[in-house]
Parts: C-alpha cells; sequence; structure tokens
C-alpha cells in the first residue's frame, strides 16, 4: 500500500468514527452574524489577514517613566492595518499600570486601522492568571485534587474578573488533556488522568473563567480550551513528540472533554494541538478541526494555533513541501489564528494573488475573529477602570479563596500510628528542612502554630542550579554537603517535617528551541531518598511534605516516612494551608487525580486502562499502583454501606438511581469524596476495568450518617463498539461506590 492510499485510509476511519458520534447539543443561534457580515464586507485582504495574526508583546509594548504608551516602530508597522490579538500586554506591571497600558494601547489600536477594529489581550492561566500582581492560585492538577468542582469554578471566576480588571479578554487556558505519562513536563497544567474527572473541571473552570458565559460582555474573560487534542499522550512523555491513538481512545477517552468544553460550557477559543494523531499534524487536519469540532460538535468559537505550529508544518513537521503549502493547510483545516508567526499567515496577501479561492477560507476564519471580539463587547467598550484594577485584583476574597482551595487540595497519602495531626505537648522542637523548602515556611507556621512549638529550618541544598532552559542537577559534593546542614538542624529537633520532592525546574514545558522540561525517570532527583533515610537513621519521627510537579515515585518515602502529605503545587499561601493541615487546624480531604507507579517501568498506568492488561504483572516486582487513582486518607475514618439500586434492570429510556450511606466513624469533622464506578462485563470490544462516572464531596459531622445518589442512564454507559459506532450495550454491569478506584462495595444490574 502506498503512503496516498495509507492516508486516505486513515481518513475513512476517522470519518466512521465521527459518523459514529451522536451530538446531543441543540442547534445555536449565531451571535451577532449580522454584525460581522457587514463589517466583513468592508474589510481588504490585508485588514482581514490582520484580523489572523496574533504577536507577543514583547516585540515592543511598554510604559514610559509616566506611563505614557510607548511602542516600537515593528509593533506600529504590525498594528497598521489592525490585529487579531496581542499576547501579554502588560504582564509583567502592576493590575493598576496594566490596565493603563491595556487601555491606552487599545485606544492606540482602534484610532489607527481604518475601520476602527479593536483587539483582543490574551494571557494564559496556570497558576492564576499569567500577570504580575494577580491572585496565585494551584496548578491546575493540585485544584482538580480537591474534587470540588463548586470550588473549581469559583476559582477560575476569580481569575476571569482579575484577568478582564487588567484589560485582557483571552486566556490560552484550560488545558482539557489527560496526563497518563508522568515523563511528561507539562503534567501539572493537566487536571489528571480521568475523562470524567477532567470533564467536570473543564466544564466548571471554563464556565468560572467566562462568566458563565453572561458575564463575558463587561466583566469576565473567554477561554481558549487546549490542546486539540490529546497533546498530552505525547509518544515517550517528550514535548513535541507524535501521537499515536487508535480512533476508539480518540472518541471514548481524549475528546470528552473537548466536547464538554464546546457544548457544556461554550468555550470562546480552541488551541489545536503541537503534535500529531497518527501521522496528520493537528493544525493541518480538517477533520479534526473543522468536521468533529465544527461540524459536529457546533462550536462557533475561534481556533488559535499554538506557537509558530503553522509554519511548523512545513519545517518541522514537514507534511508540507513550502511555507506557502503549510500556510494552505492550516487555512483549509480551519485554523483561525497564527499564533506568533511571521513566516505563515503574513504569507496570505501574496498567495491570495496568485489563488483568488483561498480568500472565502479567510473569510471564514476572520469571522470567527470577529464574532469572538463582539461577543466579549470590544466593539462596546474595550476598556477597563483602572482604579477598579488597582482596588479589586487580589483583594481579600481572592486571598482567601486561594488558601480554602489550598486547603481542599492536599492529599493525606500515609498517616502510620495517626502520628497527624501534630499534637502540642507530644513535641516541642520541629525542624522543618529540605529542598523544597520556601523562604516563607517559618514564617507560616510560626503564624499557626508558633506558640506552641519551636521551629528550626534549614533548606540544606537546591534540587537543580535554576538554569530555566536546561537545568542541571546539583553536584553529588554540593547535595551531600546540604544533607549534613539539615542533618545537623535535625539532631536538634524532636519531630522532622521533610519539604521534599521537585520544583519548577524539575518539571516544565520544554520549549521549542533550547529547552527541555521532559524526563527519562520518575524518581525524586538529588539524593532525596538518601537524605530521608539519613534522616530515620536519627530515630525522629519524619514526616514529608511532597511538592511537586509531576507524579513521582515515592517508594523509599512510602516505605519509612512517618507520614506523607502530598501537595503538588499550591498557591501562594501553600504553606499556610499545610501547616493549618499538620497541626489539625484543617483535615485534608485531596483525593489523588492520578495513578502512582511504584517504577516507570509500569506505563502506561491509568486506573482506566482494559482489563486484559491486568492479566500478568512482573517478574520480581509488586505490579499494583504504588497508591490508586482517588485515594487519599482523612483524620477521621468512613464507613460505606452497600449500594442500594431502585432496581437492577436499565434500559435505554430508563434511569435507575443507586444510594449509599457514608458514615463518619470518627471524631473529627471531615469531608469525603464519595466515587462511584462501572464495570461493563462483556462488550464487543474490550473494556475498561472500570471507569468513573459520578462522585460528590459531602462533609461528615462526628457519627453523622448521610445518604448519597447518584442517577444512572444508558449513555453513562456508551463507547464505541466493533462497528465504530457509539451507543450502549446490553448486557451485565458491575457499579461500585467508595472512597477511591480500589476501595469500593458493588452492585450488579444489567441493560436491557
Amino acid at each position: 500500500m502506498n503512503m496516498k492510499n495509507f492516508v486516505a485510509l486513515v481518513m475513512l476511519v476517522f470519518l466512521i468514527v465521527s459518523c459514529g458520534e451522536t451530538d446531543k447539543s441543540p442547534t445555536k443561534e449565531k451571535l451577532f452574524e449580522k454584525e460581522v457580515d457587514e463589517l466583513l464586507s468592508k474589510m481588504t485582504l490585508d485588514e482581514k489577514v490582520a484580523q489572523m495574526r496574533m504577536f507577543h508583546a514583547s516585540k515592543g509594548i511598554e510604559l514610559d517613566e509616566n506611563d505614557n504608551l510607548v511602542l516600537s516602530d515593528d509593533v506600529k508597522e504590525r498594528l497598521k492595518n489592525g490585529i487579531a490579538g496581542i499576547k501579554n500586554p502588560g504582564e509583567h506591571y502592576s493590575p493598576e499600570r496594566s490596565a493603563k497600558l491595556n487601555n491606552q494601547l487599545q485606544k492606540y489600536i482602534v484610532e489607527n486601522n481604518r475601520l476602527g477594529i479593536p483587539t483582543f489581550f490574551v494571557t494564559e492561566s496556570y497558576n492564576g492568571v499569567d500577570a504580575h500582581g494577580c491572585t496565585r492560585f494551584g496548578r491546575p492538577i493540585a485544584l482538580s485534587s480537591s474534587w470540588n468542582t463548586e470550588l473549581i469554578k469559583k476559582v477560575y471566576d476569580t481569575m476571569g474578573r482579575e484577568a478582564r480588571l487588567r484589560g485582557l479578554h483571552l486566556t490560552h487556558s484550560p488545558e482539557a488533556d489527560l496526563a497518563r505519562d508522568p515523563r511528561f513536563g507539562r503534567m501539572s497544567e493537566t487536571f489528571g488522568e480521568d475523562t470524567y474527572l477532567v470533564t467536570e473541571m473543564i466544564v466548571n473552570a471554563v464556565t468560572g473563567i467566562q462568566g458563565d458565559f453572561d458575564g463575558l460582555k463587561s466583566t469576565h474573560i473567554g477561554a481558549v480550551s487546549k490542546h486539540f487534542a490529546g497533546y498530552a499522550q505525547v509518544l515517550g512523555g517528550k514535548n513535541f513528540a507524535s501521537m499515536e491513538i487508535s480512533p476508539r481512545t480518540l472518541i471514548d477517552e481524549i475528546f470528552p472533554p473537548f466536547k464538554a468544553a464546546v457544548q457544556q460550557a461554550n468555550t470562546l477559543g480552541i488551541m489545536a494541538s503541537h503534535a500529531d494523531i497518527n501521522g496528520i499534524a493537528s493544525h493541518g487536519n480538517p477533520w479534526l478541526i473543522t468536521e468533529v469540532l465544527r461540524n459536529q460538535w457546533g462550536f462557533e468559537g475561534y481556533t488559535v494555533s499554538d506557537a509558530n505550529d503553522i509554519g511548523r508544518l512545513h519545517y518541522f513537521m514537514k507534511v508540507a513541501e513550502t511555507p506557502e503549502h503549510a500556510v494552505e493547510l492550516g487555512l483549509k483545516a480551519g485554523m483561525d489564528v497564527d499564533l506568533y508567526a511571521d513566516d505563515a499567515y503574513a504569507l496570505l496577501p501574496q498567495m491570495v494573488e496568485k489563488d483568488p479561492e483561498l480568500e472565502k477560507y479567510i473569510d471564514r476564519s476572520v469571522k470567527h475573529v470577529l464574532r469572538t471580539k463582539y461577543i466579549l463587547g470590544l466593539f462596546d467598550n474595550p476598556y477597563t477602570s483602572e482604579e477598579e484594577a488597582k482596588t479589586t485584583t487580589r483583594n481579600e476574597d481572592a486571598v482567601e479563596l486561594a488558601h480554602q482551595a489550598d486547603l481542599e487540595s492536599v492529599i493525606l497519602l500515609k498517616n502510620e500510628n495517626s502520628i497527624l495531626p501534630v499534637q502540642h505537648g507530644k513535641w516541642k522542637n520541629i525542624a522543618l528542612v529540605g529542598p523544597v523548602l520556601d523562604e516563607k515556611t517559618e514564617e507560616y507556621f510560626n503564624n499557626v502554630a508558633g506558640g506552641q512549638f519551636n521551629f528550626i529550618a534549614e533548606k540544606g541544598y537546591n534540587l537543580t542550579d535554576g538554569q530555566m532552559s536546561v537545568p542541571s542537577l546539583t553536584p553529588e559534593a554540593e547535595c551531600k554537603a546540604g544533607i549534613q546542614k539539615i542533618l545537623g538542624v535535625a539532631r536538634k529537633s524532636d519531630l522532622v517535617l521533610l519539604f521534599a520532592g521537585g520544583d519548577e525546574y524539575t518539571s516544565k514545558e520544554a520549549f521549542f528551541n533550547g529547552a527541555i522540561g521532559d524526563r527519562d525517570d520518575i524518581n525524586p532527583v538529588s539524593y532525596q531518598d538518601d537524605l530521608l533515610l539519613e534522616l530515620k537513621k536519627l530515630g525522629k519521627p519524619v514526616i514529608v511534605v511532597l511538592k511537586h510537579r509531576r507524579t513521582l515515585s515515592i517508594n523509599t518515602f512510602s516505605e519509612k516516612a512517618d507520614a506523607i502529605i502530598d501537595c503538588w503545587e499550591l498557591s501562594e499561601f501553600g504553606d499556610r494551608a499545610v501547616a493549618e493541615l499538620l497541626f489539625g487546624d484543617a483535615v485534608p480531604s485531596g483525593k489523588l487525580p492520578v495513578t502512582v507507579p511504584r517504577t516507570i517501568g509500569q506505563l502506561p498506568f491509568h486506573y482506566s486502562q482494559k482489563e486484559i492488561n491486568y492479566k500478568k504483572g512482573y517478574l520480581f516486582s509488586d505490579t499494583t499502583p504504588l497508591y490508586p487513582f482517588g485515594f487519599g486518607l482523612s483524620y477521621t475514618t468512613f464507613a460505606y454501606s452497600s449500594p442500594q439500586l431502585s432496581d437492577t434492570i436499565l434500559t435505554i429510556n430508563s434511569k435507575l438511581s443507586v444510594s449509599v450511606d457514608v458514615t463518619n466513624t470518627g471524631s473529627v469533622s471531615a469531608k469525603e469524596v464519595v466515587q462511584l464506578y462501572i464495570k461493563d462485563l462483556y462488550g464487543s470490544v474490550t473494556r475498561p476495568d472500570k471507569e468513573l462516572k459520578a462522585f460528590d464531596k459531602i462533609s461528615l459531622q462526628p457519627g453523622e450518617t448521610k445518604t448519597v445518589s447518584f442517577e444512572i442512564d444508558s449513555e453513562m454507559l456508551e463507547f464505541t463498539g466493533m462497528d465504530m459506532i457509539k451507543k450502549a450495550e446490553k448486557g451485565a454491569f458491575k457499579l461500585m461506590i467508595g472512597s477511591s478506584s480500589a476501595d469500593n462495595n458493588w452492585a450488579d444490574f444489567h441493560l436491557e
């Protein structure tokens, strides 16, 4: 079979898959269609192409010492016909100065392009709004560990408000990707490994940041959900690597968070993936960007490339023989906006002279961009309040929200002999040590419990040399010297709190040029296992405070530490929450959004693998997870009754309910995440071992019992069968309810 026939066969399979997926969303009325058509009819070709390009503010946009706008000649040239958007204007300024900059910049743009078309200003949102002076929240994977969708919505609502007050309008966030490979350096940007959990988080994140869509005109910003589709599935966990995903996996597992972002949350934008899907580059894939996204799902927003990726169809992906061919592929696939490049959509005016048919695709893209600007209210009032930006951003409510999110996101992984919470009177001198100890940790701990304990701190050493592009691990001699410093402090203590794991240098984005962020090993770096073993030799209890951006195989920590709390990366106030949890002012309620493997050799290792994957283990090793998906302890215990079904028979058109009684059998008030999993016992294709289908986070007083109910319908049982049509198949199912994917009670039912 030659290459052309092979590609045709792959596309045929995709089309069969797409035909089998039923679009259950209602038809949407096209907003601002009349206004967009009228404006488009007045635009020249150069003005149209300008609305398909975006550049970074680092090209030369700043304020002088008197807060007057200063633009480089390059920027002025780029703005003469208007522009679709500008990335990160004012990101290093205070909210007030950012508002001043963006108001002046918007005014310049409106007054200096012929039709007065405003521009959207764009940010990103990994720890809150990616700009100076905004509230710094936990990373998405930390927030997801809360399993609290209402909390997620509130956090992203705050992000949307703070961004809009700075004069921003869109964010290239959140990520709807599934994180199933901890080698991938961008793992913490996602909400976890599970399709259902990520879908719930994405819907609430997008809805929150967009102000329930209705508030977009004045108070919030638009979300650009990414990376469409499946970017975290790159081979080897390496940024910019290829992806090989079966059509069935793509439809059943990878697509749902993106589809929900479109149909449930009305995301204003979609960013395509750096990668390919089975050899077809995402930025040049009309089936993906137009057929699925727009024709099947009804998406009416705008699409944007990831950085320079349309041009890279030529010089990196090499699916286009010339830059012009790359532009044509991206344009016809449905890519509306070219992010950053000067060697891609900038070529369109000359290309249209040779091929006038291209202009209809240009018109299609420009309509999407203009419609986005109308929805954002930019034609009504593109400016913001500088005073409100100053007084409202990072206010008391936002700060407290970040703190509450931290408290609910921390996961208690181990608590041997109930050593936690730390009790006053049992220990007096507490050592705060370790290579991920923060500068403010001791201050936060003194504020929380300084009257009861004496704290002594010693970081010892750093994990790396702090080089952002390609960091190097700290040399052995320096690590060993740092360990001795830590031991010196620990000897003076009664209890050791070891801050260990990873940081922003050991797990990060690997940018296209000159940067690495992925790893081929997921063990803790820089002699941290040795550090723990040396501390244990002192005969003192050691509690590990685990901070990290990727899942780590913490076998030594798990075996030797007396307790472990998993924080991922919390907000700027994270150690305040850590102190309150350790000393019993709050109770841990986080649950793992991923499976924690014992070794890298177990990958892939998400809990919802096919049942047949669990048939065999490996020689000489324990092949169970170190910690299962959904796991998290508490300072109390919970008892679950057997699930009670309203019926054991479900039909395509009926529903059944299942309820379970959950009792707090301990002595403290606490929250518990009740998790519902379903296992399809027989299918026309091999099925997952189990799949999360619902969850509910509840609060219980000591001795209190609550009944938690879930509703089950046939749509929850759908999958893509042998005929590549997505539907529920009749047969037997096992329903499981419990505290994690590995700890649950079950009941059987049938679909007829």
